[in-house]
């Protein structure tokens, strides 16, 4: 077994290597540029080595810089995670040419299955089901919108080395081919080096459903059930589960039968995972093979029990498998949500900046639930623009799906993070959401679901009354604190009356706080009442609480006569006041924002690509304004209505912050 092994990656990946591989008693190498010389896998590794500046194609994806690190401390060898130079045949070989082990599949594996127009010819040839599609390369756009006819509108338009959405395009005409085309093309060459584009058949209302395999060098392979990954925006996953609720035992046969048919062909060996479309009969299409781990592969683990990690350098290393296919079980149900550092309020726009607060749930493993949560960052730390914007995955485990469902609701809701935007909101959403709860969903979920974007929840009055309940409770702890000066605590408390009227999401609560020492009855002018109990104290940011028996876990700021409660997505001020004070609020004129109709704000911090209007210039309704790059990603910002530009503010090469002014209109 080896000794050492480098890690040619960062944030949670790199940590969660590290993690497996001390486990096994080996030690690890960390790999950093300067953006993440503070970062938290290099402050978990054995050693460390710079390898240079933040911008992943001057440190990371550079291979004669990770070859050096390599050198200078010995490592026998290389895991590199997912993305960066995970799916690279070049590393592969520079890493067999310096006699160090790559614990990954074959370089000719890599070849195949990395490519993703070679990958379908093969899959045709191993009789794997397919999706149609032009599997030749593309010159320019004419020729991608040429294609685009006879294959039929809708189209994918996907670069052929991509991986993690980057490079990816879909198109449902002439223009957005023409423009999907070269955007696909930009990142493709800026994320992998390699801008060649192929284009296929989009499936409507599919499902994406992946299978995990795990192969050896002796010929033995297995596949470990499938993971459902159906949940997606710009064809990143979010929340993926596993097992799938979609699938029979028929059809999970057959697919991973011929995840390891592809994989048996190509000569493969160590984990990896074929991605499949599934339709609504259950009929599935090859899409492609990831030749690395998966971002998602907690959630096999957890219902397989086997360390993914574990095997894959176990492979490397030259055993053999220590599983057969029986062996192979589904425990239970698992499910991830990947928090990401994104406004869902600004349409999922990256964020940056340094977490103020980051506190996690806690982890444990227990016989009838689990919680983990992989991830690479922690308190004070920055979230940089240079990189893939993850901050964690957070994981559940239960007996049955209902269950895991409730356990991550519970978690969501217990996870602190603030200084940046992120997507907890938007996962607490899903979580509660019946046709993700029911099964129902496809990779269309969040664009049917949240056409015009997410724009938090809107609660049911059952809810609002429980938090409402919560909320008085909590007011009247405060108002003793602050109001107490002198004398015993029953005196104290004579001075704190108990009648409020709770306000959240436009409705009143009108209450009576009848307190004793073991917590609160709090009774509505209905005739109906709630009993509270809670440890929190003020000044804590998160409250668990529970009303009526039922546990509820609030996220709490202070706020003028009242809180900032956040819980299962929503994100609510609670005013809690005196009968009179709030007859006297609903007299208060509204306070209104300042109108930034007649401007083009940034939506997210990011570097201005190109300016597509000049000034005096008139545009319609759609049309493109700018490209901003931000986390290796082009946003196009369009025209929400006709105008006439009067100023440009910015220019190529420009860097921005949210709500900076690019261009002002008349």
């Amino acid at each position: 077994m080896f000794k050492k092994i480098l890690i040619a990656n960062r944030g949670e990946i790199a940590c969660r290597v590290i993690k497996t591989a001390r486990q096994m008693g080996i030690q690890t190498v960390a790999i950093y540029s300067d953006a993440d010389r503070n970062a938290l896998h290099v402050q978990m590794a054995d050693e460390a080595v710079h390898i240079g500046p933040a911008p992943a194609n001057q440190s990371y994806i550079v291979i004669d810089k990770v070859m050096d690190a390599i050198r200078k401390t010995g490592a026998e060898a290389v895991h590199p995670g997912y993305g960066f130079l995970s799916e690279n045949a070049k590393f592969a070989e520079a890493l067999e040419a310096e006699g160090v082990a790559f614990i990954g599949p074959p370089k000719r594996a890599i070849e195949a299955m990395g490519d993703k127009i070679t990958s379908k010819k093969i899959a045709q040839e191993a009789e794997v089901n397919t999706v149609p599609g032009y599997m030749g390369l593309i010159e320019d756009a004419e020729e991608a919108v040429k294609i685009s006819q006879e294959i039929g509108y809708p189209v994918m338009i996907k670069a052929s080395a991509g991986g993690g959405g980057k490079g990816m395009r879909i198109a449902w005409n002439d223009d957005e081919a023409r423009e999907g085309f070269q955007s696909s093309k930009n990142e493709a060459a800026s994320s992998f080096g390699d801008d060649r584009i192929f284009i296929e058949k989009f499936v409507t209302q599919p499902r994406h459903i992946e299978i995990q395999v795990l192969c050896d060098q002796h010929g033995n392979g297995v596949y470990l059930n499938e993971r459902e990954c159906s949940i997606q925006r710009r064809n990143q996953k979010v929340i993926e589960e596993a097992p799938s609720p979609f699938l029979d035992k028929e059809t999970r046969k057959a697919m991973g039968e011929q995840s390891l048919a592809l994989a048996h062909a190509v000569g493969y060996s160590s984990a990896g995972t074929v991605e499949f479309i599934v339709d609504g009969d259950r009929n599935f299409y090859f899409l492609e093979m990831n030749t690395r781990l998966q971002v998602e592969h907690p959630v096999t683990e957890l219902i397989t029990g086997q360390d993914l990690v574990e095997h894959m350098i176990r492979v490397a290393a030259g055993e053999k498998l220590s599983i057969s296919q029986k062996d192979v079980k589904i425990n239970g149900w698992a499910m991830e949500s990947r928090l990401y550092a994104e406004d869902p309020y600004r349409n999922f726009l990256p964020s940056i900046g340094r977490l103020t607060r980051y506190r996690p749930p806690e982890e444990f493993a227990a016989k009838d639930h689990v919680v983990r949560n992989d991830t690479g960052v922690y308190e004070g730390g920055e979230i940089s623009m240079y990189y893939d914007p993850m901050i964690a995955k957070l994981c559940t485990w239960g007996p049955d799906r209902a269950t895991s469902i409730e356990h991550m609701r519970n978690a969501l809701d217990g996870f602190e993070l603030e200084g940046i935007g992120h997507n907890l909101p938007f996962l607490s959403a899903v979580m509660d959401h019946p046709k993700f709860t029911s099964g129902d969903m496809t990779t269309a979920f969040i664009a049917e679901e949240y056409p015009d974007g997410f724009d938090g929840v809107t609660l049911d009055t059952a809810v609002l009354k429980r938090i409402a309940a919560a909320s008085a409770a909590m007011y009247r702890v405060a108002e003793i604190r602050r109001t107490r000066i002198s004398g015993t605590m029953d005196n104290h408390e004579r001075m704190v009356g108990a009648d409020w009227v709770v306000s959240l999401q436009g409705e009143n609560f009108p209450v009576t706080v009848d307190a004793d020492r073991e917590g609160s009855t709090i009774r509505f002018d209905d005739g109906s009442d709630m009993r509270v109990t809670s440890d929190w104290t003020p000044g804590d940011q998160l409250a668990r609480v529970e009303v009526d028996g039922k546990p509820l876990v609030l996220k709490v700021g202070k706020i003028t006569n009242g809180f900032r409660i956040r819980s299962r997505g929503a994100d609510l001020k609670v005013h809690v006041r005196t009968p009179r004070v709030h007859e006297l609020s609903l007299l208060m004129p509204e306070r209104l924002p300042p109108d930034t109709s007649k401007m083009l704000l940034c939506p997210m911090p990011g570097l201005v690509v190109k300016i597509d209007v000049e000034e005096g210039q008139e545009v319609q309704e759609g049309q493109a304004l700018c490209t901003i790059e931000a986390m290796k990603m082009e946003n196009i910002l369009r025209a929400e209505k006709q105008g006439i530009v009067s100023k440009v503010n910015a220019g190529p090469g420009d860097s921005l912050a949210v709500d900076e002014v690019i261009m002002e209109f008349e």
